[in-house]
């Protein structure tokens, strides 16, 4: 175990990141090469061991957090390897893209500074690459059973692993030209370098997961066709139906979705692109929305040399301490600085974010190119306009990063699959991750067989600790579909939820 007087002893020292206008010259990720091993084991150190872990109900791979701190303590990065993977198959995309919510459920944040849980799993992370822990696990035999995966996002990837492992044969299928999903387009290289993707890409071929890219399963391959020719199906399609602006002037030039723009920026770092088709280079950039997809639009505008960037929050800026509201061991909306925040607030020396703002309009020049964006205050508690509170900012590349409505609609999956929206809008699942194909009263009311909903897809959009949550446990159930029982854990069932107020 550590010391049980280390938090007493140790203050919290984060990792430091990288200069802030040294990073910005480059697209290499904010913390420069390999973690401080010393910073993080001391670090490590300062974990009780509690009785009662709230750290485990912070995250839904149920991680065991106060082991591999323990292991790290001391230096044994193999041991701290196997613990961490044995709940989580890609913990170097997690240390890199969670934003801990364990942290904030960490025994010690009730009266001080919580252990610095994302640190050290990316510490060890890493180390799991740095001493070959990572090697490829084939299974000793095959069931003879096959299983597509629709989608390679963190939950397909994670289904197909685990189903790979346990002797399925499994295909993930990717409409895009690359596996990777959004971790491969909608991420920042300055988040997550590719390098990391890739190996576990190579790694899960090793253990004889196949892989088919350009395949828009619903257009290029019917789906049912795609289920007559496995014995399962898992769709982890993610929830990309991007929101809309419907304001007057969306229609002028200049004005993208976030992904379309992150999109091309990343298609410029696997060399698609000599630069990219749209860039914030030399422009006035306003990004619309608050949450982490305008937070990687904004790290990308000022590393394309943007001539200003502005982020419109439509919420009220948080307080900086936890609001009784939102009582330990909830992930509370504080006052958070992500690194894209520091680096614009370094160059301008403010913070780049208008809270409680709305979008009224935008405003162009003859041709039909957008140059600016008039906005307004909102009432508090409310996001009606305030009277009188009107102001014109400039803007000639507008980003929309309003987040997203659940799996997009209209591709053909969903009415091949027998798949049916919930209330919320994503698809409906029974408890045991299978898709439900319900429909209104006087249809068939069939249930499609042998085909499960996991990540996103299912879920809404979130975070990318659940979405491999969900595809071990989407994994679990289709492998218990196949076989009548299963070894594979599931961490999370299909109600459940972030442990908020």
């Amino acid at each position: 175990m550590t010391d049980p007087f280390g938090f007493l002893k140790t203050p919290r020292r984060p990792v430091p990141a990288r200069p802030v206008e040294e990073r910005l010259s480059d697209w290499n990720e904010v913390y420069a090469g390999q973690v401080l091993l010393p910073l993080v084991s001391e670090q490590a150190g300062r974990c009780m061991d509690c009785g009662i872990p709230f750290c485990h109900s912070g995250c839904p791979l149920g991680n065991l957090i106060p082991e591999w701190n323990a292991y790290a303590r001391h230096g044994d990065w193999r041991a701290a390897a196997e613990r961490l993977h044995a709940t989580n198959n890609f913990p170097e995309f997690t240390g890199r893209l969670c934003p801990a919510p364990c942290e904030d459920a960490c025994v010690l944040a009730i009266n001080a500074d919580p252990v610095t849980i994302k640190n050290v799993e990316q510490a060890i992370a890493d180390q799991i690459w740095e001493h070959g822990y990572a090697s490829p696990q084939p299974p000793e035999r095959l069931s003879g059973k096959t299983v597509a995966v629709i989608g390679s996002g963190p939950a397909g990837l994670a289904a197909a692993q685990q189903l790979t492992r346990t002797g399925h044969t499994v295909v993930v299928y990717e409409r895009a030209d690359r596996i990777g999903g959004l971790l491969r387009y909608g991420i920042p290289a300055f988040k997550m370098e590719k390098r990391h993707l890739d190996r576990r890409i190579e790694q899960m071929r090793a253990e004889g997961t196949k892989f088919r890219t350009g395949v828009d399963i619903g257009s290029d391959l019917d789906a049912t066709e795609l289920r007559r020719r496995h014995d399962a199906v898992v769709v982890a399609v993610g929830a990309t139906q991007q929101r809309e602006l419907p304001v007057p002037g969306r229609e002028l030039y200049g004005i993208h979705q976030a992904m379309d723009y992150l999109t091309l920026a990343n298609r410029v770092r696997e060399g698609d692109y000599a630069s990219p088709p749209v860039t914030a280079e030399g422009k006035h950039v306003v990004i619309v929305g608050g949450g982490d997809t305008g937070s990687d639009c904004l790290g990308t505008a000022l590393r394309q040399g943007a001539a200003s960037v502005v982020q419109l929050d439509i919420n009220p800026e948080p307080g900086g301490s936890r609001p009784d509201a939102e009582p330990w061991p909830t992930y509370p909306k504080v006052y958070r600085i992500s690194h894209a925040h520091e680096e614009a607030r370094g160059r301008e020396g403010t913070d780049p974010r208008v809270f409680a703002s709305a979008t009224l309009r935008f405003e162009g020049d003859p041709a039909g190119q957008v140059r600016a964006l008039r906005l307004s205050e909102v009432e508090p508690g409310h996001r009606s306009p305030r009277p009188d509170t009107e102001r014109v900012i400039p803007a000639e590349l507008v980003l929309l990063a309003l987040g997203f409505s659940g799996p997009e609609r209209g591709t053909g999956l969903m009415e091949q699959l027998g798949l049916w929206l919930d209330e919320r809008g994503n698809f409906a699942r029974d408890a045991a991750f299978a898709a439900e194909a319900t429909e209104p009263a006087g249809a068939t009311g069939r249930t499609r067989r042998g085909v499960f909903v996991a990540g996103d897809a299912g879920r809404g959009q979130s975070l990318v600790v659940w979405a491999i949550a969900e595809g071990r446990s989407a994994a679990a159930a289709t492998d218990r579909y196949l076989t009548g029982s299963t070894v594979l854990p599931a961490p999370v069932a299909p109600t459940d939820r972030p442990l908020l107020a």
